[in-house]
């Protein structure tokens, strides 16, 4: 119910006390009125008001850097923050103590221990008067704004004609409004037709308005005012007269000169062999030439008052899209606007004209748009001409398909495109293998059914934005633009060239074909078309000279980096095919009594060559591949059998095993886990899942319902790297974790740096206080074991015990280890 009264607004609360136990309290008691800030000390909290700006502040009085008193006289003396309400938290009850919270600023006093109900109801109070005081100073700024720049001249006068209140504070509307007017009568201040129209009015005014126009001669000639009157009462009960002032001799003016110029431009128009169409500002139709009603198939009758887009309906002559009537572009940008080059007119009858020319707004003598113009004629023979010899000059006669001149333009848009936006463009300059041989054997119609075939498949093979070119003979160029990496070109290789297996059938009979390809990548190797193309040439005849049917680019350091990447990725998927992935253990150790108390599954990836591959390298293709899931699937299912292999020998050592942000979205991630558990016949609590901030915060609801499904199953959850992503109280207190680790980077330099001591010191501080076992990451010497314990963290891994040891390595460290302890 408190909530309601607060709208929708999400109010931010700063809670400033130096007992960590308050604030989780206070948190849980007042999360339902806003979102929740703390800070244990006054001094950080005063640098932490000017980034969250809180609508209140619960303040404790006993604090050791800054007592309750020097915050709140600090934030009073503030003019940025004084508004903003402090309710004082204490556990002392005297009089005194409430009497000095309220003479240093404080707005209510809450004493400890709290009572839920109570203070949540004082700091709903608060909040609510914080929302009112806004609301009134947002109301009063926007009406004073209001009056201040609304374009009419506002006067309020009482019965006898006397003024009271008038928002022309420069006499921009009279001179004699200049100066203190308040109280003066309106005759003395009011030119005599106004001030003669204004009085008479006030008999037949209501408190709904009256509206009339009021014309004044003066000195520059005559002007046109459009007055509203109405009743009204004052506060005090008075009758009195609400009247507004417009000056509307502008458009009075502008409708006589309009009317003029109408009737010249009529007759103008009317004698010339273009067609012509004008409009007002809303593209209705105010005039039509013959020439117009002719080709609209609109009688001048019948159009008026029409929308220029229902008398003149245009459309793209490739798409048959309707188009926007340039009129309205030259209405809203108030410019000549040509019309697009491929515009037909759909005549009232069903004729079609391809047209052409331009639309104008019209203006007045004082240079306001009233209007436009839209002028154009018939150019159908015209453009069917020039579209058919465009066509034949840009297109290869045989497949249709553009030719080495258009080729040559698109090419240079895509390199200057690629140069402006970051991205890349590649030539795949596509050879058909020992055609001249095919050429001769079938003979000249047949070898050109072949390109034509080969151009047909290439085609489909590629996505519309893409061009396909022939250059003649048995050569042809795919010009990939915006793409975004080399890789991309790769793959469209691939396809090609395997695309060409597919035998093509001419005269009934099946003839096997295979191409050649090379490729040229903007602006990797390649500076302009010009070289973008005899790159591609140069890498072609190199495709050929290593045996054809395939492709090849033209540098070799690229070509050499694309086929190191695809022998990774060849390596990784070998490697998971035939179950040859390697899983290493790093055990676990307790800091005080040196005994292993778990250990972590890491994978790893042996090359060709038989020398271990980085798992920096393996796993980010892992993920980019979708490789991820099944690589986590084959990890999980190892671990929890070596796990049972030592608890067989009698070790009851847990096994934890990382979840990529993949393998955490996987729908059936539950369901693999409960296999490899079955399968293994590992006790579930053996088992621990190491999932990343990052996995948890893709979609908190779902995330939370997942980990409550995996929780389910008995495993152990740990946050892995803590402290390296979101990190935050919220999301630690919503999902349901046992674990969490403190990542080697806080751990690594936390003796030589004090704030990585601080992050450690804060994340061991949190995760006891929520119940959380703690495990540091990175521990690699005596020194930093010893803080850690000091800091009542006691579990850790790292180099300083041991590195990751194959599972037979890590079975007898389990009995060395033995003898350690």
């Amino acid at each position: 119910m408190l909530l309601s009264g607060l709208a929708n607004t999400v109010y931010r609360i700063l809670i400033i006390d130096d007992d960590i136990q308050n604030i989780f309290i206070l948190e849980d008691i007042l999360s339902p009125l806003g979102n929740i800030y703390f800070s244990e000390s006054g001094s950080n909290a005063l640098a932490l008001v000017d980034k969250i700006k809180p609508d209140v502040i619960l303040l404790d009085i006993e604090m050791p850097d800054m007592d309750g008193w020097q915050v709140c006289r600090a934030l009073k003396s503030n003019p940025l923050y004084s508004d903003i309400p402090i309710i004082f938290i204490t556990g002392h009850t005297e009089p005194e103590f409430e009497k000095l919270a309220l003479e240093s600023g404080g707005v209510d006093f809450i004493t400890k221990p709290f009572n839920a109900s109570i203070c949540c109801l004082r700091v709903h109070t608060q909040l609510k008067f914080r929302q009112q005081n806004h609301l009134i100073v947002k109301a009063k700024e926007e009406l004073q704004q209001l009056v201040n720049q609304v374009p009419m001249l506002i006067t309020y006068w009482d019965a006898a004609g006397n003024n009271l209140f008038s928002n022309d504070y420069s006499g921009m509307w009279f001179d004699q409004l200049v100066g203190q007017v308040d109280g003066k009568h309106i005759s003395s201040i009011f030119p005599a037709e106004l001030s003669h129209a204004v009085l008479s009015h006030q008999k037949v005014a209501t408190t709904k308005p009256v509206k009339y126009i009021v014309t004044v001669a003066n000195d520059i000639g005559t002007s046109f005012y459009e007055v509203f009157q109405s009743k009204m009462k004052s506060s005090s009960g008075m009758d009195g007269y609400l009247v507004t002032v417009v000056d509307v001799s502008e458009v009075k003016h502008a409708k006589q000169a309009l009317h003029s110029e109408k009737e010249r431009l009529r007759v103008t128009l009317n004698s010339i062999g273009d067609a012509v169409i004008a409009t007002d500002t809303k593209g209705l139709i105010t005039f039509m030439n013959p020439i117009a009603e002719r080709m609209t198939g609109w009688r001048i009758k019948e159009a008026l008052h029409q929308k220029i887009e229902t008398v003149m309906q245009l459309r793209d002559s490739n798409t048959r899209h309707t188009l926007l009537n340039p009129l309205y572009i030259a209405l809203r940008e108030q410019r000549i606007v040509a019309m697009a080059l491929n515009s037909q007119l759909l005549a009232r009858g069903g004729q079609v004209f391809a047209v052409e020319d331009s639309a104008a707004p019209i203006r007045n003598e004082n240079g306001e748009v009233i209007g436009a113009i839209m002028v154009f004629h018939d150019v159908s023979e015209t453009m069917a001409m020039a579209m058919k010899m465009s066509h034949l000059a840009n297109h290869d006669q045989l497949t249709d398909l553009p030719n080495r001149i258009l080729l040559q333009d698109r090419l240079s848009v895509a390199c200057s495109s690629a140069k402006s936006f970051g991205t890349k463009a590649a030539a795949l300059l596509v050879d058909i293998d020992h055609f001249k041989y095919l050429n001769d054997s079938l003979g000249h119609q047949l070898g050109d059914e072949l390109i034509c075939l080969m151009a047909q498949r290439i085609n489909s093979l590629i996505p519309p934005s893409y061009t396909l070119a022939r250059l003649g003979g048995d050569e042809f160029v795919v010009l990939m633009s915006d793409t975004q990496s080399v890789e991309a070109s790769s793959v469209l290789a691939t396809k090609l060239v395997d695309a060409m297996h597919e035998p093509f059938v001419l005269a009934g009979q099946k003839f096997s074909v295979s191409i050649s390809i090379g490729i040229s990548v903007y602006p990797d190797d390649a500076s302009d078309a010009e070289e973008l193309m005899r790159h591609a040439d140069v890498a072609m005849y190199r495709a050929k000279q290593e045996g054809r049917n395939r492709f090849s680019f033209f540098s070799y350091d690229l070509e050499n980096s694309i086929r190191e990447r695809h022998q990774l990725e060849l390596s990784l998927r070998n490697a998971l095919l035939n179950d040859e992935l390697l899983v290493f253990y790093q055990p676990k150790f307790d800091l005080t009594t040196k005994r292993i108390i778990g250990a972590e599954a890491l994978v790893r990836l042996t090359g060709d060559d038989g020398i271990f591959i980085s798992p920096t390298e393996f796993i980010p293709l892992a993920e980019e591949t979708g490789l991820i899931i099944k690589l986590g699937q084959q990890v999980l299912s190892k671990a929890c059998i070596e796990a049972k292999r030592w608890f067989d020998m009698g070790y009851v050592i847990p096994v934890s095993v990382n979840v990529a942000v993949a393998q955490f979205a996987d729908p059936n991630l539950e369901h693999m886990i409960a296999t490899a558990l079955q399968e293994s016949q590992l006790p579930a609590e053996l088992l621990e899942l190491e999932i990343t901030e990052t996995a948890l915060m893709l979609d908190a609801e779902e995330m939370q319902t997942k980990l409550s499904q995996l929780k389910a199953l008995g495993v152990t959850i740990a946050i892995d790297d803590f402290g390296t992503g979101y990190s935050s109280l919220a999301y630690l207190k919503k999902f349901n974790v046992d674990v969490m680790k403190i990542d080697m980077s806080f751990v690594k330099d936390m003796l030589n740096n004090k704030h990585d001591y601080e992050i450690v010191k804060t994340i061991i501080s949190l995760g006891r206080s929520m119940e959380l076992t703690l495990i540091a990451e990175g521990v690699e010497t005596e020194a930093q074991r010893q803080a850690l314990i000091e800091l009542d963290c006691v579990m850790g891994q790292g180099y300083l015990f041991s590195r990751p040891l194959p599972a037979n390595e890590f079975s007898d460290f389990i009995l060395l280890t033995e003898h350690w302890v």
